[in-house]
């Protein structure tokens, strides 16, 4: 069983708590479009797992961009805003797991690549705040996914072995890093990488289409 020998879960957020990983390719587009620049064919592979951070010093190298990363990021947390707090719905099944955890005393977490501005607010939106006793950004770390880090200090301060610990993620170098850092690993399907499907799986301990079906 999934859930056996398990005392925390960790969450990637972007594709595995909310279906939110398609708004990156626009804003990719529009951003790069202030600047005259078109957004390049495999753009998104490349910056996949990423720290919000690292994404930002790769955007200003690549396409010699005039302005700071941290102007980068405050022009992308600003985009980004309205899309997440309106255009961004949970997953299914997400609240019921987390109240489903919570009633077993199961710690909870987030690790994502996201801004920490971002992350916030979405948890706030939809009143997440409560479930988790740590969310963690990727630029609280030193390198983002595949690289462990972001899960292995989520399990520190969750006070948990990692390989007591479930990770859900919906992208490649998430399972990886997850997978990294020891700990049992369930991809979550994504219509952003549903051509990945089976290589998810293969990598993946568990995969599943919906949180729905890990209660059962």
């Amino acid at each position: 069983m999934m859930m056996d020998g398990i005392e925390a879960v960790i969450f990637d957020l972007d594709g595995s708590l909310v279906n939110s990983m398609w708004i990156w390719k626009d804003i990719d587009i529009e951003y790069l479009g202030r600047f005259g620049l078109e957004s390049p064919a495999g753009l998104q592979s490349e910056i996949e797992g990423m720290s919000f951070s690292e994404t930002a010093g790769y955007f200003k190298e690549r396409f010699r961009l005039p302005d700071s990363v941290e102007k980068i990021k405050e022009d992308w947390n600003r985009m980004a805003w309205d899309k997440y707090m309106s255009q961004v719905p949970l997953k299914e099944g997400v609240r019921e797991y987390l109240s489903w955890c919570s009633g077993r005393n199961i710690k909870l977490g987030i690790a994502t690549s996201n801004s920490r501005e971002l992350v916030t607010s979405i948890a706030k939106v939809h009143r997440l705040e409560r479930y988790f006793q740590c969310i963690m950004t990727g630029c609280d770390v030193g390198r983002g996914k595949p690289a462990p880090d972001i899960y292995l200090a989520v399990a520190k301060q969750l006070r948990t072995d990692p390989k007591a610990c479930l990770v859900f993620e919906d992208i490649i170098p998430g399972i990886q890093a997850g997978k990294a850092a020891g700990m049992k690993v369930c991809a979550v399907e994504d219509a952003y990488s549903l051509d990945q499907t089976e290589e998810k799986k293969t990598l993946a301990d568990y995969y599943i289409r919906h949180f729905a079906e890990v209660l059962y």
